[in-house]
């Protein structure tokens, strides 16, 4: 078949991505007992003695205490506002917004080490940071990004599982695929396999976690050079951070976008539990599913339009905005005669909105001021201003909607598209290897602190209505 290659080929490009694992390193985990642990283990081990204790007190003093009321409307309205699961890294305030481990996005762009003075956040940063609570220097991460490197060589069945889907696939199907394949050497598997005690699950874990987040830029640059750029694959380069490596194999090496690719990856991190694919990385590890069957099925909800689908939505709207008047030079009532015609279509507007947020989202803003430091006259992004200005007075006299601003998906297509990566199509697969960094350390925690299976109650509609009519 067409999309096939031969086998010269594959081995061609195989040798540049890196060398296949040896027996050796495939069974990490069983090693690792009798070697040097690294500083981020060492850091999280000596941690998790206190936070069993916090949860045991938890447990034990205070199991009756009644968090909220569950209504009608949380039941039928997608669980929203329902207090249900322990999420360590992150949460989010209607208002304020998105804070990490008790940090607000200014606050990490000041605090964690950046690839340089003033810089954005490097991504190893935010893990360590939402795997510890606790900010690293700059040589800790150092350390982490040369641990990720390290971990960082991709089987080549995994390759093999990817090519053997046709080229025409969306990069979010390649992409799972390519998650399953590594779920072939899953640390937690073969040590569950082999009776370790439940207290130690984390140890497996946090192997599997690691591995996974160092492979997956590898994975994610193989199926954009595979769909989009003729096969010719970059191998990574060991002098750079994660999040340069990621944008480098991709094709792209304009300092500006690897500065917006820390950001980017950063931000899109981790946002509370509760939003669908970290919820459904956590949902699916509960029965004792290792960290790729996990991170898959996370995957596979964020590829919906209403949850990570939405970015590549927004770029392609804006696309049509350009398309309908000839230019991106518009005026306000042109623009609100377009957001109008959209709206009136049945259709929503793409990057407005969020089912907790009630304000413009800070992840939106922080994108803002980089293009505003970055590219203030491309026309592109004055759009996007311009839209922000036009279209929440509009959703607000509606009235149908509750939070008629700005979220990360309204700004994040416009900066891409300014540093050449234009197939939005490709859009989830990059937050997709964000999402990884902030629902691995839970993950880890999930299994530190003896998280059980996941198994909430439903009702019929008919004993709902029962319920009501008593």
């Amino acid at each position: 078949m067409a999309f096939f290659r031969s086998v010269s080929a594959l081995s061609r490009l195989r040798s540049r991505v890196g060398q296949q694992p040896t027996l050796a390193n495939s069974v990490r985990w069983l090693q690792i007992q009798t070697s040097t642990a690294t500083d981020l283990r060492s850091e999280l081990k000596e941690l998790i003695p206190e936070y069993q204790e916090r949860v045991k007190k938890l447990r034990k003093e205070h199991a009756n205490v009644e968090l909220g009321k569950i209504t009608v409307d949380m039941v039928l309205g997608g669980m929203r506002g329902m207090t249900a699961l322990v999420w360590l890294g992150s949460a989010v305030d209607p208002d304020e917004g998105i804070r990490f481990r008790g940090m607000t996005i200014p606050d990490c762009q000041k605090k964690l080490p950046g690839a340089c003075p003033g810089g954005e956040p490097l991504p190893e940063g935010i893990l360590w940071l939402l795997l510890t609570g606790k900010i690293p220097n700059k040589e800790q991460v150092d350390s982490l990004s040369q641990e990720l490197r390290s971990r960082a060589t991709i089987p080549d069945y995994a390759f093999k599982a990817i090519d053997a889907l046709p080229v025409s696939a969306h990069p979010m199907t390649q992409f799972t695929t390519g998650v399953m394949a590594l779920q072939v050497e899953s640390e937690f598997q073969k040590a569950y396999e082999s009776g370790i005690a439940k207290a130690r699950y984390w140890e497996p874990t946090y192997e599997d976690t690691l591995n996974l987040i160092a492979r997956l830029p590898g994975i994610a640059a193989y199926i954009y050079r595979r769909k989009y750029k003729d096969g010719k694959i970059i191998p990574l380069d060991d002098s750079l951070d994660y999040g340069a490596n990621y944008a480098h194999m991709l094709g792209f090496d304009d300092p500006e976008m690897l500065e917006f690719m820390r950001l980017y990856i950063s931000i899109h991190s981790d946002h509370e539990g509760g939003n669908v694919s970290s919820h459904t990385a956590h949902l699916v590890a509960s029965p004792l599913s290792d960290p790729y069957l996990a991170f898959a099925a996370a995957l596979n909800g964020l590829a919906g339009p209403l949850h990570g689908l939405a970015n590549q939505e927004v770029l392609r709207w804006i696309r049509s905005i350009v398309a309908e008047f000839g230019t991106p030079n518009i005026s306000t009532e042109q623009l609100s005669e377009y957001i109008h015609k959209t709206l009136n279509s049945g259709q929503v507007i793409p990057g407005y909105g969020h089912g907790v947020l009630r304000k413009t989202d800070p992840r939106y803003t922080c994108q803002r001021e980089f293009a505003l430091k970055h590219l203030p006259n491309d026309p592109y992004f004055q759009l996007v201003s311009k839209i922000k200005e036009v279209v929440p007075p509009i959703l607000t006299k509606l009235g149908k909607v509750k939070n008629p601003w700005p979220n990360v998906d309204a700004h994040s297509g416009v900066l891409l598209n300014y540093y050449g990566l234009t197939e939005e199509n490709y859009y989830t697969v990059l937050f997709g290897v964000s999402r990884a960094v902030g629902v691995g350390p839970q993950l880890i925690w999930d299994r530190a602190l003896g998280m059980p299976l996941e198994r909430p109650k439903s009702v019929t509609l008919e004993k709902l209505e029962q319920l009501c009519a008593k």
